[in-house]
């Protein structure tokens, strides 16, 4: 390689990378709508103008979606490919580990990033095949890529998951076997700095909630987004879920996008400085409508929107 040639690719490396996360659970298409709510066939058109709305002008987004079926997941990559081939996932569906059952993909572009690896693993005691354990309702997974940005050739390990909605004991549990996955993934036997994690997804878990708790712990290395920009500079309303409008309970916050936050030299088992440790930085956070003046929600869930430099 020519001086100038590795001048340029160095260059290219310093240069901090613009990201755009969001994470959204769809609704799954369900056949019997609760009330307020429309059919799958009236809401995707919703939801996928929001999705090219909000990663039109950065190539280098994440799409984190939970509680979608195989078919949606075809209509939302349609929808964005249209004639091209833009947009991939990876992600499997959770009932048998192919196209069964709900997926929580991870969707990304091809021609920016390159897939290095990927893995389902599924939140229970047998974590390597379709299961559930404790008092979860359902089969609960965790989808993680790891991703290469091809031009700066920085690496970000994306990570998407969506918790029972029924079983206080296994969220807790699956948070904790996620908080493993992220150790696994920033001890480093050289001692190099760890590199950047992102966590999305549903929680079924509010701020003072078990999983909440466990993922934001002094222990964990994982840090909310949201903690990372000033109140008056967040976008949109506060809470996540809404219901289709005729819930009982009020809206609540139980939908995420964490940051592994690297000042953690004693979780990882290495001596790292505060400069290298600073990966991330946040520059933006925002909670999306899920209704307009037309009265069709989207969704019973609002997207969140996190916008990064990573360095």
């Amino acid at each position: 390689m020519s001086p100038q040639r590795y001048l340029v690719l160095t260059m290219k490396s310093m240069d901090p990378l613009p990201i755009r996360l969001l994470t959204h659970n769809i609704r799954y298409a369900t056949n019997s709508p609760f009330k307020g709510e429309e059919v799958w066939r009236i809401r995707k058109s919703r939801l996928i103008a929001e999705l090219r709305f909000s990663t039109r002008h950065c190539a280098e987004s994440f799409i984190c979606l939970q509680e979608v079926l195989q078919e949606q997941l075809h209509d939302i990559l349609s929808g964005l490919n249209g004639d091209m081939t833009t947009w991939a996932y990876v992600g499997v569906g959770r009932d048998d580990g192919c196209q069964a059952g709900e997926y929580s993909p991870i969707l990304y572009q091809p021609s920016v990033w390159q897939l290095q690896s990927y893995e389902t693993i599924w939140l229970s005691k047998t974590p390597d095949r379709p299961s559930k354990s404790w008092d979860a309702a359902s089969f609960r997974i965790l989808t993680i890529g790891v991703f290469q940005h091809r031009h700066s050739k920085k690496v970000v390990i994306a990570m998407n998951t969506h918790l029972d909605d029924q079983g206080s004991k296994s969220r807790i549990e699956a948070a904790k076997i996620i908080l493993g996955r992220v150790s696994q993934f920033m001890t480093k036997p050289d001692g190099s700095t760890a590199p950047p994690i992102f966590l999305a997804g549903d929680f079924n878990s509010e701020p003072d909630q078990e999983a909440y708790e466990a993922v934001t712990s002094e222990e964990s290395p994982m840090r909310d987004l949201q903690d990372m920009v000033s109140e008056d500079q967040r976008y949109g309303d506060r809470k996540t879920f809404t219901g289709f409008g005729y819930e009982r309970s009020p809206p609540k916050r139980i939908d995420f996008l964490f940051l592994n936050h690297q000042k953690l030299a004693a979780f990882t088992k290495t001596r790292t400085s505060a400069n290298e440790a600073q990966r991330w930085s946040v520059e933006g956070y925002g909670i999306l409508a899920n209704q307009f003046d037309d009265g069709v929600y989207c969704s019973d869930h609002r997207a969140v929107v996190g916008d990064l430099l990573l360095f």
